[in-house]
């Protein structure tokens, strides 16, 4: 449905870096990333709005440069929501069928059944200022929807709302897409939009298309240190692999840790999320292949969970329970378990210097 190939462009400030992916029908597509990445720019280079300096967009098979903004059969929603406000909601939704010269018959059905699907049919009568935020982003998706889009360009739809609104329309995207099979792009810096909504997504870190995945593999198989930090790999170790058998390395980064990998011999990082590891005071029986000796260094409260760093770079998420039952604290004595499946690895690349030459 969607394709770029190697596609660059230039804004002074910011750029596109060959940015090469495809999004195929009926899929829901989730572009992840830090503020001031190149999200919003590249929905809008999808939409039409700005055109490649180099490389090329296929859309349907078609090269895009040729389709104006309003031949590409998108519906395009902002995070701002975009609703004029001297319209109401119903004649928001109809906006664009009337643009279409659609026929007063079928636009009152499409209309009907777009609300109906958004669950919005009893504000039709009502101004956008009279809406909550959630209440106008249903409008506002409701309005790219009925034009019955091929694609659905979906700018930060969730990041302007409260944490139970957006619960709540989280589940209402999903099903709507469940529903209508629209192929959905959706952009958000939200992590757990991602899991929850994508079918894959793709990581974008100052305009470059750093890695396209499952989120199951994005999440938990980053395929660099960029991508780790920015999902929450917390530990993110260097090592040399020093031994290999039956698919488990042996991996030195400080202290051994094991990891089933395919990676033989060299220069490695390992990640571990910090919830993958398993803290105690005691060493106790289990499957874990590894178990560090650490001593606390600093325990910080993040909301229900805490972080407790160690004096071996390991950082481990647990609960406020566990910080009272074990007495939590810098210079406590713990260890921390984990086991090889829970390590991912990708080779390292070091730099080798080159040996200065003195002139006599």
């Amino acid at each position: 449905m969607i394709r770029f190939e190697n596609v660059s462009n230039d804004w002074g400030d910011f750029k596109l870096k060959d940015v090469g992916f495809h999004v195929g029908e009926g899929e829901y597509f989730v572009v992840l990333g830090p503020t001031g990445a190149g999200k919003t720019l590249l929905l809008e280079t999808i939409a039409g709005f700005y055109t490649p300096r180099s490389g090329r967009i296929l859309l349907r098979g078609e090269d895009a440069e040729t389709l104006l903004p309003e031949q590409r059969g998108v519906g395009f929603v902002y995070q701002d929501y975009s609703l004029f406000p001297h319209m109401t909601v119903e004649e928001n939704v109809r906006f664009g069928l009337e643009m279409r010269k659609v026929s007063a018959e079928e636009m009152e059905r499409r209309v009907d059944d777009v609300l109906m699907l958004l669950r919005i049919e009893k504000l039709r009568d009502r101004y956008p200022k009279t809406l909550s935020g959630g209440e106008q982003q249903r409008a506002a998706i409701a309005r790219a929807l009925v034009i019955e889009p091929d694609i659905l360009l979906l700018d930060e739809p969730l990041s302007a709302l409260d944490t139970r609104t957006r619960e709540a329309l989280r589940d209402e995207l999903r099903r709507i897409h469940r529903a209508r099979g629209t192929t959905t792009v959706h952009v958000t810096h939200d992590q757990t939009e991602a899991l929850f909504l994508a079918d894959r997504v793709a990581v974008i870190i100052d305009g470059e298309l750093v890695q396209v995945d499952t989120p199951d593999r994005v999440f938990n198989k980053p395929g660099s240190v960029k991508v780790a930090e920015f999902v929450g790999v917390e530990n993110v170790l260097e090592g040399v692999v020093t031994g290999y058998s039956r698919g488990v390395a042996s991996i030195e980064c400080g202290f051994e840790v094991k990891a089933v990998s395919e990676i033989r011999e060299g220069p490695v990082y390992a990640f571990i999320r910090p919830e993958n590891v398993i803290l105690s005071v005691e060493p106790f029986p289990s499957s874990a292949r590894n178990v560090v000796e650490c001593t606390v260094m600093e325990v910080v409260k993040l909301g229900s969970i805490h972080q407790v760093k160690t004096d071996r770079g390991l950082n481990i998420a647990v609960t406020q329970q566990s910080v009272e039952e074990f007495g939590l604290k810098p210079s406590s004595r713990v260890y921390a378990s984990f086991k090889a499946t829970a390590v991912h690895v990708i080779k390292r690349n070091v730099q080798r210097r080159t040996p200065a030459v003195i002139s006599k």
